[in-house]
Protein backbone atom coordinates (compact mmCIF):
# COMPACT_ATOMS: atom_id res chain seq x y z
CA UNK A 1 0.00 0.00 0.00
CA UNK A 2 2.92 2.27 1.13
CA UNK A 3 4.01 1.82 -2.84
CA UNK A 4 0.54 2.21 -4.41
CA UNK A 5 0.67 5.81 -2.52
CA UNK A 6 4.01 7.22 -3.22
CA UNK A 7 2.84 5.82 -7.13
CA UNK A 8 -0.14 7.92 -6.54
CA UNK A 9 1.51 10.94 -5.17
CA UNK A 10 4.10 11.27 -7.63
CA UNK A 11 1.37 10.95 -10.69
CA UNK A 12 -0.70 13.91 -9.28
CA UNK A 13 1.62 16.21 -7.54
CA UNK A 14 2.81 17.62 -11.32
CA UNK A 15 -0.92 18.42 -11.59
CA UNK A 16 -1.81 19.78 -8.77
CA UNK A 17 1.47 22.34 -9.06
CA UNK A 18 0.12 23.56 -12.14
CA UNK A 19 -3.75 23.54 -11.59
CA UNK A 20 -4.08 23.92 -7.79
CA UNK A 21 -4.98 27.39 -8.72
CA UNK A 22 -7.93 27.04 -10.71
CA UNK A 23 -9.65 25.76 -7.12
CA UNK A 24 -8.82 28.44 -4.48
CA UNK A 25 -10.66 31.74 -5.16
CA UNK A 26 -8.71 34.09 -6.46
CA UNK A 27 -8.72 38.37 -5.74
CA UNK A 28 -6.51 40.93 -6.46
CA UNK A 29 -7.99 43.43 -4.28
CA UNK A 30 -9.67 42.65 -0.55
CA UNK A 31 -12.53 45.19 -1.52
CA UNK A 32 -13.18 44.20 -4.87
CA UNK A 33 -16.70 42.70 -4.98
CA UNK A 34 -17.98 45.52 -2.55
CA UNK A 35 -16.67 47.96 -4.92
CA UNK A 36 -18.40 46.38 -8.32
CA UNK A 37 -21.76 45.93 -6.04
CA UNK A 38 -21.65 50.06 -5.25
CA UNK A 39 -21.17 50.60 -9.25
CA UNK A 40 -23.90 48.08 -10.01
CA UNK A 41 -26.16 50.13 -7.72
CA UNK A 42 -25.24 53.15 -9.52
CA UNK A 43 -27.11 53.43 -13.08
CA UNK A 44 -24.14 55.92 -14.18
CA UNK A 45 -21.58 53.27 -13.69
CA UNK A 46 -21.59 51.00 -16.91
CA UNK A 47 -21.04 47.80 -15.35
CA UNK A 48 -24.56 46.92 -14.69
CA UNK A 49 -25.44 47.05 -18.99
CA UNK A 50 -22.80 44.95 -19.85
CA UNK A 51 -23.31 41.87 -21.71
CA UNK A 52 -21.91 39.48 -24.21
CA UNK A 53 -22.98 38.31 -27.42
CA UNK A 54 -19.84 37.67 -29.04
CA UNK A 55 -16.60 39.43 -27.36
CA UNK A 56 -14.65 37.79 -24.27
CA UNK A 57 -16.27 40.07 -21.56
CA UNK A 58 -18.99 42.32 -21.13
CA UNK A 59 -18.47 44.57 -23.82
CA UNK A 60 -21.30 44.49 -26.08
CA UNK A 61 -23.52 45.62 -23.67
CA UNK A 62 -21.23 48.32 -22.28
CA UNK A 63 -20.82 49.69 -26.14
CA UNK A 64 -24.14 49.69 -26.48
CA UNK A 65 -24.90 51.39 -23.44
CA UNK A 66 -22.36 54.38 -23.92
CA UNK A 67 -24.30 55.31 -27.47
CA UNK A 68 -27.23 54.84 -25.85
CA UNK A 69 -25.91 58.13 -23.95
CA UNK A 70 -24.03 59.99 -26.87
CA UNK A 71 -25.74 58.57 -29.77
CA UNK A 72 -24.30 57.55 -32.88
CA UNK A 73 -23.65 59.13 -36.01
CA UNK A 74 -22.29 57.58 -39.49
CA UNK A 75 -22.04 53.67 -37.17
CA UNK A 76 -18.48 53.62 -38.38
CA UNK A 77 -15.66 51.40 -36.56
CA UNK A 78 -12.02 50.62 -36.54
CA UNK A 79 -10.98 47.54 -34.47
CA UNK A 80 -7.34 45.61 -34.85
CA UNK A 81 -6.36 42.94 -33.24
CA UNK A 82 -9.42 41.09 -34.25
CA UNK A 83 -8.39 37.58 -34.69
CA UNK A 84 -10.80 35.90 -36.88
CA UNK A 85 -13.50 38.34 -35.97
CA UNK A 86 -15.63 36.17 -34.17
CA UNK A 87 -15.04 37.13 -30.60
CA UNK A 88 -13.87 40.90 -31.35
CA UNK A 89 -15.85 44.04 -29.99
CA UNK A 90 -17.37 45.03 -33.25
CA UNK A 91 -18.97 41.56 -34.43
CA UNK A 92 -22.38 42.57 -32.70
CA UNK A 93 -22.26 45.64 -34.17
CA UNK A 94 -21.91 44.55 -37.84
CA UNK A 95 -25.27 42.48 -37.35
CA UNK A 96 -26.94 46.19 -36.59
CA UNK A 97 -25.73 47.14 -39.56
CA UNK A 98 -22.71 49.31 -38.66
CA UNK A 99 -19.68 49.07 -41.10
CA UNK A 100 -16.18 49.54 -40.88
CA UNK A 101 -12.49 48.06 -40.88
CA UNK A 102 -10.37 45.17 -39.35
CA UNK A 103 -7.45 44.54 -38.72
CA UNK A 104 -4.86 41.95 -37.26
CA UNK A 105 -1.51 41.04 -37.96
CA UNK A 106 -1.87 37.31 -38.57
CA UNK A 107 -2.45 35.78 -42.28
CA UNK A 108 -3.92 32.66 -40.85
CA UNK A 109 -6.56 34.90 -38.61
CA UNK A 110 -7.18 36.89 -42.04
CA UNK A 111 -7.76 34.04 -44.30
CA UNK A 112 -10.33 32.71 -41.28
CA UNK A 113 -12.15 36.36 -41.14
CA UNK A 114 -12.45 36.76 -45.11
CA UNK A 115 -13.82 33.19 -45.19
CA UNK A 116 -16.16 33.38 -42.23
CA UNK A 117 -17.85 37.06 -42.95
CA UNK A 118 -17.72 36.75 -46.86
CA UNK A 119 -21.28 38.33 -46.91
CA UNK A 120 -20.31 41.46 -45.31
CA UNK A 121 -17.37 41.66 -47.08
CA UNK A 122 -18.99 41.31 -50.54
CA UNK A 123 -21.42 44.04 -49.97
CA UNK A 124 -18.31 46.89 -48.46
CA UNK A 125 -19.92 46.58 -45.53
CA UNK A 126 -16.99 45.66 -43.89
CA UNK A 127 -13.15 45.93 -45.12
CA UNK A 128 -10.67 43.48 -43.46
CA UNK A 129 -6.74 43.98 -43.81
CA UNK A 130 -3.94 42.07 -42.90
CA UNK A 131 -1.03 44.10 -41.51
CA UNK A 132 1.74 44.13 -38.14
CA UNK A 133 1.06 47.21 -36.45
CA UNK A 134 2.96 49.59 -35.22
CA UNK A 135 2.60 53.20 -34.36
CA UNK A 136 4.39 54.26 -37.49
CA UNK A 137 2.49 52.42 -40.02
CA UNK A 138 -0.83 52.40 -38.26
CA UNK A 139 -2.02 55.58 -40.27
CA UNK A 140 -1.42 54.01 -43.55
CA UNK A 141 -3.29 51.38 -42.65
CA UNK A 142 -7.06 52.85 -41.78
CA UNK A 143 -6.23 55.45 -44.24
CA UNK A 144 -5.05 54.73 -47.60
CA UNK A 145 -5.67 50.84 -47.22
CA UNK A 146 -8.56 50.90 -45.24
CA UNK A 147 -9.93 53.91 -46.52
CA UNK A 148 -11.04 55.66 -43.54
CA UNK A 149 -10.58 59.23 -42.41
CA UNK A 150 -12.31 61.87 -40.11
CA UNK A 151 -14.71 61.10 -37.47
CA UNK A 152 -15.90 57.48 -36.71
CA UNK A 153 -18.11 56.45 -33.69
CA UNK A 154 -15.93 53.30 -32.06
CA UNK A 155 -12.12 52.47 -32.29
CA UNK A 156 -11.25 49.12 -30.63
CA UNK A 157 -7.48 48.76 -29.64
CA UNK A 158 -6.07 44.90 -28.59
CA UNK A 159 -2.84 44.33 -30.13
CA UNK A 160 -1.53 42.96 -26.69
CA UNK A 161 1.67 45.23 -26.47
CA UNK A 162 1.88 48.41 -28.16
CA UNK A 163 -1.58 49.30 -27.76
CA UNK A 164 -0.59 52.77 -25.58
CA UNK A 165 1.78 53.62 -28.69
CA UNK A 166 -0.16 53.08 -31.53
CA UNK A 167 -3.37 54.92 -29.95
CA UNK A 168 -1.43 57.92 -29.50
CA UNK A 169 -0.03 57.75 -32.88
CA UNK A 170 -3.50 57.79 -34.53
CA UNK A 171 -4.19 61.09 -36.49
CA UNK A 172 -6.23 59.75 -39.82
CA UNK A 173 -9.49 59.10 -37.77
CA UNK A 174 -10.83 60.98 -35.01
CA UNK A 175 -13.59 58.28 -33.00
CA UNK A 176 -15.80 59.58 -30.50
CA UNK A 177 -15.61 56.36 -28.32
CA UNK A 178 -12.35 54.24 -27.84
CA UNK A 179 -11.94 51.01 -26.25
CA UNK A 180 -8.56 49.90 -25.55
CA UNK A 181 -7.22 46.77 -23.30
CA UNK A 182 -5.71 47.76 -20.01
CA UNK A 183 -3.19 46.04 -17.99
CA UNK A 184 -4.85 45.36 -14.64
CA UNK A 185 -2.24 44.02 -13.16
CA UNK A 186 -1.39 47.47 -11.88
CA UNK A 187 -3.61 49.27 -9.31
CA UNK A 188 -5.50 52.57 -10.24
CA UNK A 189 -3.29 54.80 -9.01
CA UNK A 190 -0.19 53.53 -10.94
CA UNK A 191 1.32 54.77 -13.75
CA UNK A 192 3.19 51.96 -16.17
CA UNK A 193 3.78 52.31 -19.92
CA UNK A 194 5.47 49.01 -21.94
CA UNK A 195 8.63 50.37 -23.56
CA UNK A 196 7.86 50.57 -27.24
CA UNK A 197 9.12 47.69 -29.08
CA UNK A 198 7.85 47.46 -32.83
CA UNK A 199 8.20 43.80 -33.30
CA UNK A 200 6.64 43.00 -29.73
CA UNK A 201 4.74 39.70 -29.92
CA UNK A 202 2.97 39.04 -26.82
CA UNK A 203 4.24 35.62 -24.93
CA UNK A 204 1.58 35.46 -22.20
CA UNK A 205 3.13 36.97 -19.28
CA UNK A 206 3.20 41.36 -17.76
CA UNK A 207 4.78 42.49 -20.18
CA UNK A 208 2.06 44.61 -22.68
CA UNK A 209 0.11 47.32 -22.60
CA UNK A 210 -0.18 49.93 -19.71
CA UNK A 211 -1.97 50.16 -16.59
CA UNK A 212 -5.13 52.55 -16.36
CA UNK A 213 -3.84 55.08 -14.68
CA UNK A 214 -1.30 55.64 -17.89
CA UNK A 215 -4.12 55.30 -20.36
CA UNK A 216 -6.39 57.71 -18.44
CA UNK A 217 -3.31 60.50 -18.99
CA UNK A 218 -3.36 59.78 -22.12
CA UNK A 219 -7.05 59.80 -23.00
CA UNK A 220 -7.25 63.27 -21.27
CA UNK A 221 -3.85 64.00 -23.49
CA UNK A 222 -5.75 63.80 -26.66
CA UNK A 223 -8.99 64.66 -25.40
CA UNK A 224 -11.03 61.62 -24.11
CA UNK A 225 -12.53 61.03 -20.94
CA UNK A 226 -12.66 57.64 -19.02
CA UNK A 227 -15.86 56.79 -18.31
CA UNK A 228 -15.83 53.05 -17.32
CA UNK A 229 -13.62 49.45 -17.77
CA UNK A 230 -15.52 45.90 -17.82
CA UNK A 231 -16.00 43.60 -15.00
CA UNK A 232 -13.52 41.18 -16.27
CA UNK A 233 -10.56 43.78 -15.68
CA UNK A 234 -9.83 43.85 -19.27
CA UNK A 235 -10.80 46.90 -21.42
CA UNK A 236 -11.28 50.26 -20.81
CA UNK A 237 -13.85 52.93 -22.22
CA UNK A 238 -13.16 56.28 -23.54
CA UNK A 239 -15.82 59.44 -24.85
CA UNK A 240 -14.41 62.40 -26.45
CA UNK A 241 -14.60 64.94 -23.92
CA UNK A 242 -16.95 67.00 -26.08
CA UNK A 243 -19.54 64.17 -25.78
CA UNK A 244 -19.80 63.28 -22.07
CA UNK A 245 -21.81 66.34 -20.68
CA UNK A 246 -23.31 64.79 -17.53
CA UNK A 247 -23.69 61.13 -18.88
CA UNK A 248 -20.95 59.10 -16.68
CA UNK A 249 -19.83 59.18 -13.47
CA UNK A 250 -16.99 61.05 -11.60
CA UNK A 251 -14.77 61.89 -10.90
CA UNK A 252 -13.76 60.02 -14.02
CA UNK A 253 -10.50 58.69 -12.82
CA UNK A 254 -8.49 55.19 -13.08
CA UNK A 255 -9.20 55.07 -8.81
CA UNK A 256 -12.85 55.50 -9.27
CA UNK A 257 -13.43 53.37 -12.61
CA UNK A 258 -10.81 50.90 -12.19
CA UNK A 259 -11.57 47.12 -12.12
CA UNK A 260 -9.38 43.95 -11.29
CA UNK A 261 -8.57 41.00 -13.66
CA UNK A 262 -11.12 38.85 -12.94
CA UNK A 263 -9.77 35.62 -14.67
CA UNK A 264 -12.19 33.06 -13.36
CA UNK A 265 -15.03 35.17 -14.64
CA UNK A 266 -16.47 33.88 -17.43
CA UNK A 267 -19.41 34.79 -19.95
CA UNK A 268 -21.74 32.62 -21.83
CA UNK A 269 -23.96 33.70 -24.55
CA UNK A 270 -25.43 30.65 -25.91
CA UNK A 271 -23.83 28.57 -28.45
CA UNK A 272 -20.36 28.93 -29.64
CA UNK A 273 -20.14 31.24 -33.01
CA UNK A 274 -18.61 29.18 -35.99
CA UNK A 275 -19.71 31.80 -38.48
CA UNK A 276 -21.14 35.23 -39.22
CA UNK A 277 -25.08 34.33 -39.01
CA UNK A 278 -26.42 37.97 -39.95
CA UNK A 279 -27.30 39.40 -42.75
CA UNK A 280 -25.54 41.86 -44.98
CA UNK A 281 -26.36 45.69 -45.30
Amino acid sequence: MGLFKKIVKRMINPFWDKYSDLFKTSHHRNDEEIELKIRMDNPLYLERFGFKVYPQADDDGIIEEIFNRIQTTNKTFVEFGVNNGLECNTHYLVHQGWNGLWIDGSKKYIKGANQLFFKVINTKQLNIINGFITKDNINTLIAEEGKLSGEIDLLSIDIDGNDYWVWKAITCVKPRVVVIEYNAKFPPNFEWVMAYNPTHIWRGDDNQGASLKALEKLGHQLGYQLVGTNTMGINAFFVREDLTKNFFVKPATAENLYNPFRWKKRYISGHPSRQYIGKAY
